[in-house]
């Protein structure tokens, strides 16, 4: 695997966050005269940061409607799964299915030891047994390079930072000392900054991902033709954009809504094609 520098990611992100969100506390003691906002949005994000990390897994899992499996259940997925796994000399993670057709998947937990793999009953109907053999292989690297816990965690401060941020627009503190443009300003730009944040990395983990992921199954063709059909499988059947699944679907394999201008601006993931085109020169042919 190569060397990706997901520890100083994470750092980076973790500490522009943080710093977002001790601005908006400072923000509102300036407001009020106090400096208790200030150790209130710590103790958040502290709190946040914990439950993040504990319950990452039960969140994304809950949020799909998913259902543990067993071997017999689907023999299939636990080989591919259990192979994987060997090859890359890591534990075998639970395995999960979700009832829609929305060609997906994803994992989540907060070490190889409590990791979990979900997968769509669509994906299963949809890719070919290799197909599927790359996606899981994508999905596993994101637990062995640590970005299930980093994203989980940076998804739940993030949404601390855009609920204070709006509450600013309600709540100014003292009107009269309140400069109303700064806490329209923090109330808008600090959740668009944090997300922005969360995005950017959240793009370089699935080209990392996809990369490690072809290594681990040494077939990247397969990961590029998996995607493809995944795209269009996507255009058929979108998920509804409920807020729960909102939140999960930075962790899955690829943007589970209908595409649309603000949505592909404001994407967890990178292009398709660009990620197709990638495998394609990893495998130094193309796809057809």
């Amino acid at each position: 695997m190569h060397k990706h520098y997901n520890g100083l990611k994470t750092a980076a992100l973790f500490g522009v966050l943080w710093a977002v969100l001790l601005g908006l506390g400072g923000l509102i003691g300036l407001n009020t005269r106090s400096s208790a906002p200030i150790w209130i949005m710590a103790l958040i994000g502290v709190a946040t940061t914990a439950y993040g990390y504990w319950n990452s897994d039960k969140i994304a899992i809950r949020s799909m409607q998913a259902y543990p499996v067993t071997e017999d259940q689907a023999p299939q997925l636990y080989q591919i799964v259990r192979e994987l796994s060997v090859r890359a000399n890591q534990p075998m993670p639970r395995i999960y299915v979700s009832p829609t057709m929305n060609p997906n998947a994803f994992a989540t937990g907060r070490n190889p030891r409590n990791a979990a793999v979900c997968v769509t009953e669509g994906i299963v109907q949809l890719l070919e047994a290799r197909e599927l053999r790359a996606v899981l292989g994508h999905e596993l690297m994101h637990v062995y390079n640590r970005d299930i816990l980093t994203s989980s965690v940076a998804a739940a401060v993030a949404g601390v930072i855009t609920s204070v941020g709006q509450m600013l627009l309600f709540f100014g503190g003292d009107r009269r000392n309140s400069n109303p443009l700064a806490m329209i300003a923090m109330a808008l730009l600090a959740p668009f900054a944090a997300s922005l944040i969360q995005l950017a990395i959240s793009r370089t983990r699935e080209y990392d991902a996809d990369e490690d992921g072809a290594q681990l199954t040494g077939d990247p063709l397969a990961l590029a033709s998996a995607l493809g059909r995944i795209e269009q499988g996507v255009r058929i059947a979108p998920l509804p954009q409920d807020q729960k699944l909102v939140n999960t679907s930075h962790l899955m394999i690829a943007n589970p809504f209908r595409g649309g201008a603000m949505t592909k601006l404001f994407a967890t993931h990178p292009p398709m094609k660009e990620r197709i085109a990638r495998l394609e020169r990893m495998a130094g042919r193309p796809l057809s």
